[in-house]
């Protein structure tokens, strides 16, 4: 628990529920975004880099956070992208040999602010009851009218084109500029251990803006596209399905994941709709119907594409691949006589589970198949 002389703080719902803690870190207050909670009980460095978490404050689960410090190497993006943070405990040190910070200067640097000695339980079960809701970060024992303008001017995620605020300006490459393939991987919020995982596997990547259009992918001569995770309506990424169908149709292999997996769907005629409190964590079991086999997956999206093990409505092209055992939402797709595919898990996750590494390895003999 915190000493007496800590700061109070609170979380104000936009149902007017009222969750008293600690600041940590008060950088950044008041803070409004929407509020999620995940159940990794590690990688919390990888939670709050994560361009999908952009536009989202984040409930961590498990009781204490911050023990083992923060590094250099396991962020997914170049800073923290979460609007704010929310723990039970807040570890007073760390200790891990491959840790040259802790996690409160981490985020005070970002300018983010971490409510901590927070009933996170209770916090979960009302998420889970009523869904997600917005809310509002703030100094104090009680909501003043100040953090109450700052929640009512809060925008719902619904609408929210977020991938073209985290997307790369400008193209950049990543991996050996010699390597054997080329893919170009549209930027929607990418983590960078895709990256790594593409050039583990021989890839060189050219990373391109949300917005790009098709004719520039393909004067690139890609030898496959990679549609990336990230935050947001897939709804309001309006731009991105005629860009894809235009790839499509010429037979480039595409993989795509999480957003980049709705997008696709959206692309052939599926729809999309905003889940009660998403899925996010890094324990979701999830059928491979070819198999029959479980996989434990790490997720992180609020939105899911209609349909179900049956098929997608208005989407005759795409045939489910993945199911999540939990509610039946769909967990992947596949394209039924084009080179196309995706999955709504995070077969990259880091530092895991890793039990849908090889669709990679699959993307990677589609690519070789079509070259």
């Amino acid at each position: 628990m915190s000493p007496l002389h800590a700061t109070p703080g609170f979380l104000l719902l936009e149902d007017g529920t009222l969750f008293r803690g600690h600041l940590d870190t008060a950088a950044g207050i008041p803070a409004a975004a929407e509020v999620v909670f995940t159940t990794n009980m590690s990688g919390y460095q990888e939670v709050f880099t994560d361009p999908s978490f952009r536009g989202q404050i984040v409930v961590m689960t498990s009781p204490m956070i911050g023990n083992y410090g923060t590094n250099g190497e396991d962020p997914e993006s170049t800073r923290p992208q979460v609007s704010g943070v929310i723990v039970r405990e807040l570890s007073g040190g760390f200790s891990n040999w491959r840790a040259d910070g802790g996690l409160s200067g981490y985020l005070l640097d970002a300018q983010i602010p971490i409510l901590k000695d927070v009933d996170t339980r209770r916090l979960t079960r009302h998420l889970r009851t009523v869904g997600v809701l917005r809310g509002v970060i703030a100094a104090g024992t009680e909501p003043t009218e100040e953090s109450k303008r700052v929640l009512d001017a809060c925008p719902a995620m619904t609408g929210l084109d977020l991938a073209s605020l985290v997307s790369t300006t400008e193209p950049y490459t990543w991996g050996d500029q010699n390597a054997t393939h080329h893919i170009v991987a549209f930027d929607y919020g990418i983590k960078q251990n895709i990256l790594r995982l593409f050039a583990d596997r021989g890839c060189r990547v050219t990373i391109v803006p949300s917005n790009t259009p098709a004719a520039a992918v393909i004067a690139l001569n890609p030898d496959g596209v990679f549609l990336a995770n990230g935050p947001g309506d897939p709804d309001a990424v309006s731009y991105a399905p005629a860009t894809i169908r235009t790839l499509a149709e010429r037979r480039i292999p595409i993989f795509g994941i999480c957003l980049g997996h709705q997008l696709l769907a959206l692309t052939f005629g599926a729809r999309t709709f905003k889940l009660p409190y998403g899925h996010r964590g890094g324990n979701h079991p999830v059928k491979d119907l070819a198999t029959g086999h479980v996989l434990i997956t790490a997720q992180n999206h609020g939105f899911a594409v209609e349909g179900s093990e049956a098929g997608i409505p208005g989407a005759p092209d795409l045939q489910v691949t993945h199911v999540n055992l939990n509610d039946g939402s769909v967990e992947g797709l596949r394209h039924k006589s084009l080179p196309i595919f995706a999955v709504q898990y995070h077969p990259e996750a880091a530092p895991g589970p890793h039990d849908g590494r090889a669709l990679f390895d699959d993307f990677l003999a589609a690519v070789q198949k079509a070259s």
